[in-house]
């Protein structure tokens, strides 16, 4: 009776995530948690524990001497709100309570103006990007100008574009989001701190730079709790960077792409998505998390579709035991191992280094093991190609390899 109540599950899921095209659900995620036990310089969020994420405010701000104009459609986007007004002026507005107040080159701040909205005066032409997976959405909207310093090195980018420029010197290095280098952002006159959630475990990094006079921005991307909510945050940074409409246009475009995936086979495929922690704790996604939706969208299902917390905690992710993988896992029909996290595994005999148990799984007898890039994390404007590598993988159809995932021998 179980096994039919979770099929039916899975079976609505999927027809829910066609509805509407990319997913969009109530479920809530948080940000990847880069390692904490592996490489530091790559990418950024750690796990960020226990707290709440409301629903963003449906309705505009008033605000004294600015006549509202229109609030920014958003398809999938859960987390963030755009509201303008005339002559120029928006007010984002992110779930995490923090409201900011965009100003027009030229443009003056009204008076009356709460204390704790957050101003950012345009034009923002000189970001500290400490975000990294925001990056190639601002790639994508040809706003990489606007980036001056980074807090990864060229050889950690994976957008191409970015290391590009950092090797050409239009982009600094300026130290970890956890170590910026505070004389660099005042050199380069900063006019905006680009952060993950990370920041908020460095609370006085981030009073220091605002204490410096620099605005900061929270990034909270990775909460969307569908993949193209993540990437529809190409239209916030669209706002800062007065690219609305190439932001708008690259969304619709990967909106179709996914819109085309939609008819993919369901394959019936379970999948386990994972990686194994320094400690040897197995790291899996939870059920509302945009990576198990991918996996739907692709024709598969996950393999921990009800693993969902009572606590409704802001991880989108769960540490267990090895054997308590192995007894969820060890008949899944492949297993992918996520190595945009954590130091990515070779060959199955990398893999089976971590544990015995990994040669009694059904994927590893069968040769269905594969292992993610390391660039996926980054890859927030390629959604639609990620789905299409898993579907591929699922229906076998991987001659000339895959772009984001590859093959375990």
């Amino acid at each position: 009776m179980r096994n039919n109540t979770r099929k039916w599950l899975a079976l609505l899921l999927c027809l829910a995530l066609m509805a509407a095209l990319c997913g969009c659900g109530a479920g809530k995620a948080e940000p990847e948690e880069p390692a904490a036990d592996g490489p530091q310089t790559n990418t950024e969020p750690a796990e960020e524990g226990g707290e709440d994420k409301p629903q963003v405010d449906v309705k505009a701000p008033v605000i004294e001497g600015l006549t509202y104009s229109s609030t920014q459609e958003l398809v999938c986007a859960e987390c963030f709100r755009i509201y303008r007004y005339e002559n120029g002026y928006s007010v984002i507005r992110v779930n995490d309570g923090r409201d900011y107040f965009l100003v027009p080159e030229g443009g003056t701040v009204p008076e009356g103006l709460p204390s704790d909205v957050i101003v950012l005066q345009k034009p923002l032409n000189s970001i500290y990007m400490a975000a990294t997976a925001s990056m190639a959405l601002i790639d994508a909207i040809d706003g990489l100008e606007s980036i001056t310093m980074s807090s990864i090195t060229a050889d950690n980018w994976y957008v191409e574009n970015a290391a590009a420029a950092m090797e050409r010197g239009d982009i600094r290095y300026a130290g970890k989001y956890s170590a910026p280098d505070f004389e660099m952002m005042l050199e380069e006159k900063c006019t905006l701190a680009v952060e993950s959630t990370m920041i908020w475990h460095k609370p006085d990094i981030l009073e220091k730079i605002e204490e410096i006079g620099i605005p900061v921005f929270i990034d909270r991307a990775s909460y969307e709790p569908s993949p193209l909510g993540r990437t529809e945050w190409v239209k916030l940074y669209g706002e800062l960077l007065d690219r609305q409409e190439e932001a708008d246009a690259f969304f619709a475009e990967q909106e179709r792409y996914i819109q085309e995936l939609e008819g993919a086979e369901n394959t019936g495929k379970t999948v386990a998505f994972f990686y194994v922690s320094s400690t040897d704790t197995v790291v899996v996604r939870k059920a509302n998390d945009y990576v198990s939706k991918m996996i739907s969208l692709a024709g598969g299902r996950y393999v921990f579709d009800d693993l969902v917390t009572e606590d409704e905690s802001a991880t989108a992710t769960l540490n267990m035991t090895m054997e308590e993988f192995y007894a969820a896992a060890v008949n899944a029909d492949y297993l992918i191992y996520n190595a945009s996290i954590s130091d990515p595994v070779t060959s199955l005999a990398d893999l089976m280094a971590k544990s015995d148990l990994f040669a009694n799984f059904k994927a590893v007898k069968n040769g269905d093991v594969w292992c993610t890039q390391r660039s996926l994390y980054q890859a927030t404007d390629a959604v639609g190609t990620i789905v299409s590598d898993m579907h591929r993988m699922l229906t076998g159809d991987t001659a000339g390899g895959l772009t984001f995932i590859y093959h375990l021998n």
